[in-house]
């Protein structure tokens, strides 16, 4: 079938032992690595303040080199090294997390790609309950939204599992809460891993997402690379076609038994699944 989907994986040049991100090392070795094994594309996770005028122009280089692209830029972190968020309730802090989300918009704009809002919008505390939590995240999204949108970059919220975030757990819910507050280049990111946990239909949630479906990352429900589990991506890939999604389809998944084994093992069993 002649799905129109873009491969990317996962990519940070200094890997956490725990994270679930296949390629790291230096950019140019592993876009070159990404051409090798068919890749369109890498999705790049960092601090706002590692993109320098200088870094950037290296990373388009590189690109260009390779004929990739970047698939996204993630905001993770942000949140991880602070534990600061889109809803701090202390406005001096969330005026910083706003302008730190900035210089990630800026960042893309100059690679042409989305910017990636997962955990980075916060959980729920004693001192930000829900009702004045959503208050302040929907604000700070308001404001993110039209600043990306002044720069022709798309926000894509991740739908994430239970056991890691407190909302927005679901692609209705995340839906909802887009369309409610009029968030125009904001659209969803989804990801099967987290989707197996929570969605009772998973081909069901990719068609309601529809048109505002901008991302989506694959593993499989091991969070291992796709095809080593239980999920059927014959049908996952055959509803993204059906939506008509042609974005980045990009691999999250465990770096096991290595990282570019995991890539290369992922990539070719999607391709092989797609071309089936």
């Amino acid at each position: 079938m002649g799905y129109k989907f873009q491969y990317g994986v996962s990519y940070a040049q200094e890997r956490p032992v725990t994270a679930p991100l296949p390629l790291c090392g230096p950019i140019g070795d592993v876009l070159r690595f990404g051409r090798e094994i068919g890749l369109d594309g890498i999705e790049i996770h960092g601090r706002e303040y590692e993109f320098s005028e200088e870094k950037i122009e290296e990373i388009r280089s590189c690109c260009a080199e390779n004929q990739m692209k970047i698939a996204a830029v993630v905001t993770g972190r942000l949140y991880n090294q602070t534990t600061l968020s889109l809803a701090e309730p202390d406005p001096v802090k969330r005026a910083w997390v706003i302008e730190q989300m900035k210089r990630y918009i800026d960042t893309a704009q100059k690679f042409e790609t989305d910017v990636v809002i997962g955990w980075v919008k916060g959980r729920f505390a004693v001192d930000n309950p829900p009702s004045l939590y959503f208050k302040l995240l929907t604000e700070s999204m308001r404001e993110l939204d039209a600043y990306a949108g002044e720069r022709q970059v798309r926000l894509v919220v991740e739908v994430i599992n239970r056991y890691e975030v407190d909302c927005f757990i679901t692609v209705r819910e995340t839906l909802e809460f887009i369309e409610r507050n009029g968030l125009e280049h904001t659209y969803l990111h989804l990801d099967t891993f987290h989707m197996n946990i929570e969605e009772t239909d998973m081909c069901g949630a990719i068609r309601l997402a529809g048109k505002k479906l901008g991302y989506v990352h694959v593993a499989d429900n091991t969070r291992l690379a796709p095809g080593t589990g239980t999920l059927d991506f014959k049908a996952i890939l055959e509803t993204l076609n059906e939506i008509g999604y042609t974005g980045f389809v990009t691999v999250e998944c465990l770096p096991q038994p290595s990282g570019r084994e995991a890539a290369k093992a992922a990539v070719d069993y999607l391709r092989a699944v797609a071309e089936a």
